[in-house]
């Protein structure tokens, strides 16, 4: 499709407006709100028991989540490329159906499960509480973030084919052999990209995790929560922007990592 030079210059200027409206404009507007009293306020605003507590919280969600779904990812992933079984498709639904599911839907359900009224609601009974406590938090994260590895690795694994392994287990090749000196150097750049699509999701999901949470603050309060309370509930604007702030930049970071990884991954 050939443009003329007006028609690609319309066309680009109303790509970046809509980019600058949308994304730019509050970004900035946040930062200015959250500086405009200077740095040590927003030091203080992120070291208080409550932001720490979450920031705290909001990492150990991603340290259980991300583990969880790198193993079982890998298998579903390799399950549905390498495999040829009776529901085959209707596991890639599945896959996907966080994509298509609103996250308070996902928290509805697991309210339902596992409940002090749920099918599952009788471990309460054993001491082991789920909602509104961090296994339930831990259940609703891994759901929304289940098809990035999968979906990941899947097309790396379509693309290199299984010649090699075919070869290692013909050698003698063990299938943990096979697995972790041929398949996984194989996948390391799209598992990685996963990965750090995994860790962005779950210290941004809020719908989900707000629907199977306390909130107590240094409880089950995670960054997204401690923005919605002190926005919401406590209608201390300034800390719910500096939380915002803090949020933001774990989240440039994360990009920042995905930018890297991308170039070195097409450098390869």
């Amino acid at each position: 499709m050939n443009l003329s030079t007006p028609s690609r210059l319309t066309l680009r200027f109303v790509a970046l407006s809509y980019l600058v409206v949308l994304l730019l404009v509050p970004v900035v507007l946040i930062l200015w709100r959250t500086f405009e009293n200077g740095i040590g306020m927003f030091i203080d605003s992120i070291s208080t028991p409550a932001a720490i507590a979450a920031l705290q919280l909001s990492l150990l969600i991603v340290a259980i989540v991300v583990p969880i779904n790198v193993v079982f990812g890998i298998l579903t992933a390799i399950a549905l490329v390498r495999g040829r079984f009776p529901g085959r498709s209707l596991m890639q639904g599945i896959v996907d159906l966080p994509f298509a599911v609103s996250p308070i839907v996902v928290g509805v359900s697991l309210i339902l499960l596992w409940g002090s009224s749920g099918w599952f609601g009788g471990v309460e009974n054993l001491g082991f509480k789920v909602i509104f406590g961090l296994p339930g938090m831990v259940l609703a994260t891994i759901f929304v973030t289940l098809p990035f590895v999968v979906r990941e690795v899947e097309p790396v694994l379509h693309e290199i084919g299984d010649e090699q392994e075919q070869a290692a287990a013909t050698l003698g090749a063990s299938n943990w052999q096979t697995f972790w000196r041929i398949t996984l150097p194989a996948i390391r750049w799209g598992l990685t990209y996963g990965i750090v699509l995994t860790v962005a999701r779950s210290l941004g999901e809020f719908g989900a995790v707000i629907m199977v949470s306390s909130g107590f603050p240094g409880v089950s309060q995670t960054l997204t929560l401690l923005v919605h309370s002190r926005y919401i509930d406590d209608h201390n604007t300034y800390g719910a922007y500096s939380a915002a702030t803090l949020l933001m930049c774990i989240a440039l970071l994360t990009l920042l990592a995905m930018t890297l990884l991308d170039r070195k991954r097409e450098s390869k």
